[in-house]
């Protein structure tokens, strides 16, 4: 169903259009700011809400996929797709996105130019991970939505705030490294970034085992789960409201995504 749609396609970047719209308004119009920003949410939303609806739910393959060459030189696809768990997180995404910017309507008094298009930002860099069906893209992803976290922490948060955006970065980052190595090994081993493709091959033991703890440990860290889970406490309390939010609605769950897209199916 939907093979070439590029409805998700349009759900990922709509938010990062709006954040660049956003930047071309004068940071004195902040009336027009929060506008636009909420209209671009919902927008978003309104589109999730066609996908959750058009759908095909017994279908368990892919569905609304859209593959595009990106860089064939090392078989690297813009390839996106959702199925019945992902479709879920998308849907979740835009909704608390555009709950949390009009949440902020009055919540934020500052810099409401550089939030907005932060928010935004970020919600496109999390729906990329829930979409992704190519491991290099998915990765990109996985590290552009670490950028905007960091900002909004950091900037709009508490008393404590850069200790603790600083400590979600690191921790994060410290993860991702491994996850990186392993999709390079992957990809040494394949030839392939393709998930389909990979969740089809028969790795061996030993590869499934240190693959496993390499995504494992880059997934534990988003959980978060113990024991790395010490940068949670001061990532929640430091945050601002909306992005307490979204950190606790999706962003700790793209740990647990993680174990059930690419763990337990392709390194059982």
């Amino acid at each position: 169903m939907q093979d070439s749609s590029i409805l998700l396609t349009l759900i990922t970047f709509i938010p990062l259009v709006g954040a660049f719209v956003i930047l071309a308004i004068p940071g004195k119009n902040e009336g027009l700011i929060k506008n636009v920003g909420v209209l671009t949410a919902g927008l978003s939303t309104g589109l999730c809400i066609y996908m959750v609806a058009a759908f095909d739910s017994a279908n368990p393959g892919m569905q609304f996929k859209h593959v595009v060459e990106w860089i064939p030189s090392f078989n690297i696809n813009y390839s996106v797709g959702v199925d019945g768990i992902s479709v879920l997180f998308v849907f979740l995404t835009a909704l608390l996105t555009l709950i949390a910017l009009v949440s902020s309507w009055r919540s934020i008094n500052f810099r409401i130019k550089e939030y907005n298009f932060w928010i935004l930002f970020l919600q496109m860099g999390i729906t990329g991970v829930f979409i992704s069906l190519d491991l290099f893209l998915f990765y990109v992803f996985w590290e552009i939505m670490l950028v905007p976290m960091y900002l909004v922490i950091g900037i709009w948060g508490g008393k404590n705030r850069l200790y603790a955006a600083i400590k979600f970065f690191l921790y994060t980052l410290a993860g991702s490294v491994f996850m990186l190595v392993a999709i390079a090994a992957i990809y040494f081993k394949t030839g392939t970034f393709s998930v389909e493709t990979l969740m089809q091959y028969n790795f061996s033991g030993d590869w499934q085992y240190w693959l496993f703890i390499a995504f494992a440990l880059g997934f534990a860290i988003k959980v978060p789960m113990f024991p790395f889970h010490t940068w949670l406490p001061d990532a929640h309390v430091q945050a601002p409201t909306a992005g307490s939010v979204i950190l606790a609605g999706v962003l700790l769950k793209m740990g647990s995504y993680g174990f059930i897209r690419f763990c337990i199916p392709m390194f059982p």
